[in-house]
This record gives C-alpha cells, structure tokens and sequence, in this order.
C-alpha cells in the first residue's frame, strides 16, 4: 500500500520542483510576467533604445558600405544624422506654428461641433405645443403610454441668458475641459520627448561607431558563440533585409504623406503640410493610424467649412488614397515580408499601446515586422511565424 503513496508524492514533486515539466511551464509565465512588468515600468529607458536601434539597422548598411570606401565610421554617422535630421528639423520648425494654433483652437473646435450638432438636432425635432394639463380620465385612455405623462401642468421655464450663449451647456463645458486638459498634457510631456530625442540621437551615433567593432570583438572573444563566421554572416544578412523594410515602409508613408498633402492643397485646405505630415507618421500603425486621421481630418474640415458636406471632402480623399496604398502599393512592393494577419496586428497594437503609449503604437507593427524577419533568418519560432503570416 505504500507504493500508490510514493507514486502520488512523485507526480507532485513533478508539478513544483524545479527541473520537472509542470514547474517548468510555471517558470515560463513566470517569466513572460515578469518581462511584461519591466517593458512596462522601463518604457523611458526602453523606448529610445528601441528607436536608436531601429535607426540603426536603417543606417548600418550605409556607414559600412561608406567604410569600404575608406570614409571613417564617425565622420559616416554624423553626415547621415545631419543629413537626416536636418530636413526633419526644418519641417519641425516650419510645422511648430500651425500645429500650436491648431492645439489652441481644440477647445474652440469641439465647443464649436457640438454647438452645430445641437443645432441640427433641434431643427430637426417637432415643435412642441405649450404643456396642458392631463386630466386622469385622459391618462387611463392614454394607455401605456400614460406613463409617460404628468399629472400636473409643467411650467415651461424662459431660456436665460447664459443658457442661449450655451455657457451653462455641460457637453461643452466638458468637451472643452477635455481640449484643455489634452493641450497641459501635451505641454506637460514636451521635456521628457526632447530628453528622449536627445538620448536617441546619441545613442544611435554611439552604435553606428563603436556597433560593429563591439559585436565582432563579442563573437571572437565569448566561448558561446561557436560557429562564429555564421555568426557574422547571419547578423549581416538580418539586417540588410531589415535595412531594406524600414526603408521601404518609410518611403511609402512619406508618398502617402506627400500625396496627401499635394491634394489637400489643390482642394484650398489650410495647413496640408501638416495633415500629410500627420497621415504620414500615422500610416506606421496600420488600421489605428488610418482611423486617427480620418477624425482628425473630419474635425478639420467642420473647422474650417463649417457644417456642411464638403467639411467631409478632406477625409474622403484621404481614405481613397490610403485604401489605393494599403490594397495595391504595398502588397505589391514589399510582398511576403508583410504578410501579417490582421487579428494579429489589431492584439500588439493594443499591447505596444498599453506598454508604451502613441510610441509604442507607431513602433508595434515595424518592431513585430523586425522579430518576424529575425526569427526567419535565424530558423527558430517557425511555428509563430506560420502563424502570424495567416492569411485573412
């Protein structure tokens, strides 16, 4: 009868003790928690590494190609970060002006919707007769609609002053609170974006210098690393296929962008530099992106056409170009590297968001893009790449 006792012990001990199967998947969640909880609470460290070694991956393949040619890796990066950061500063600048006006004019253009939504509603309500006074024999025929009815005559009250100048309206009272509150808390992030920027850039020139010589040095010197010209093969070719994504999708959301932009302006639209600007940089988070500027560019119409049919032209043309760019142009230009299932995109858009904010938004889809074509290059998670390549 001890026998069944020891076998039963046995089974437990497989199920807690380290090293047996059942505390071995425990230890993964485990994990997988804990990775969670630090992506979370670290996001201000995290999120300029994450872009700094995007840029990199951008701009290696050029510092090396520059180095071939006897160009020192310094004088490469530093020419390639002017060379980029200097047209995005000057269209900083040039953009700074419109894009505070428009942040100003926030609570004036929700105050100013919802003034003209009140009016539509009631031109489109029933004049209503002065209130009578319901006798209850009139209420037992009324039926059940009787409910609805008082028994005594309603004074009907005067507007006041206050109420027809629409200060005493709680929905914009509200809506305005809410454009006050975003425009301080834009203002509010504005420091830790900057330091972040800063950290960036120096980050990235950092690793485009010293990257390459401290990965080889690694490989050479780290007894982990065994087969260590596979090694060096294998990196380079990940990231020349990376180097190749990210420009690829970037060129695409600047013509977007541009496209955008050059359309808005022939139809007469104030500031369609920053709306291409801003459909641009939004195209990076598929589906939400493309929502985003649909509102933002409808409130921009009703600002500035007022309530009308054509306030709706601006995000009509936008959604025609960007469904012309989702459904053929890129499909056609990057193929199977982007073959990504839709419920797939929609999950880590939702987990880069709640991790890491609009940033992490904008970087959800070229960061999975990147892990994809890593593990594809490296033959490992062929199971998940299967199954975030699914078909819709």
């Amino acid at each position: 009868m001890s026998e069944p006792a020891d076998m039963s012990t046995d089974a437990d001990d497989a199920d807690f003790f380290p090293g047996k199967p059942g505390a071995s998947k425990a230890l993964y969640w485990l994990l997988g928690l804990a990775l969670l909880y630090t992506l979370y609470f670290a996001k201000t460290l995290l999120m300029p590494i994450v872009v700094a070694g995007l840029f990199t991956l951008l701009l290696g393949p050029i510092v090396a190609w520059l180095k071939s040619f006897h160009v020192p890796r310094t004088f490469s990066a530093v020419l390639l970060l002017c060379a980029i950061g200097g047209p995005f500063t000057l269209l900083a600048v040039e953009l700074s002006e419109p894009a505070q006006r428009w942040a100003k004019q926030v609570p004036e253009l929700t105050a100013k919707v919802t003034e003209q939504l009140s009016i539509l509603t009631d031109g489109l309500e029933p004049e209503q007769g002065p209130l009578i006074e319901t006798r209850p024999e009139e209420q037992r025929q009324g039926g059940l609609f009787s409910w609805f009815r008082g028994e005594v005559e309603q004074e009907v009250s005067e507007p006041s002053a206050d109420d027809e100048n629409g200060d005493d309206d709680p929905v914009s009272a509200k809506l305005k609170e809410g454009g006050l509150e975003m425009l301080v808390s834009m203002l509010a992030a504005a420091p830790l974006i900057i330091a972040q920027l800063v950290t960036c850039i120096i980050l990235t020139l950092f690793l485009l210098v010293f990257g390459p010589r401290l990965f080889e040095t690694f490989v050479d010197n780290f007894p982990q690393v065994r087969d260590k010209r596979r090694t060096i093969c294998l990196v380079g070719a990940m990231q020349r296929e990376l180097s190749r994504y990210i420009v690829t999708v970037s060129l695409i959301n600047a013509g977007l962008g541009l496209t955008t932009a050059l359309v808005l302006w022939m139809l007469g639209m104030d500031d369609p530099l920053l709306w291409g600007v801003m459909v641009g940089l939004l195209n990076f988070a598929p589906y939400v992106g493309p929502l985003v500027s649909l509102a933002v560019l409808s409130l921009a119409g009703i600002a500035q056409y007022g309530l009308e049919w054509v306030a709706l032209l601006p995000a009509v043309v936008y959604f025609s170009i960007n469904m012309f760019e989702a459904q053929l142009v890129t499909p056609l230009v990057l193929g199977r590297n982007m073959r990504l299932n839709p419920l797939i995109i929609i999950v880590w858009l939702m987990i880069c968001g709640w991790l890491w904010g609009a940033v992490g938004v904008l970087l959800a889809v070229p960061l999975l893009v990147c892990l994809k074509l890593a593990a594809a290059q490296l033959n490992v998670m062929g199971n998940w790449i299967r199954l975030v390549e699914t078909r819709a």
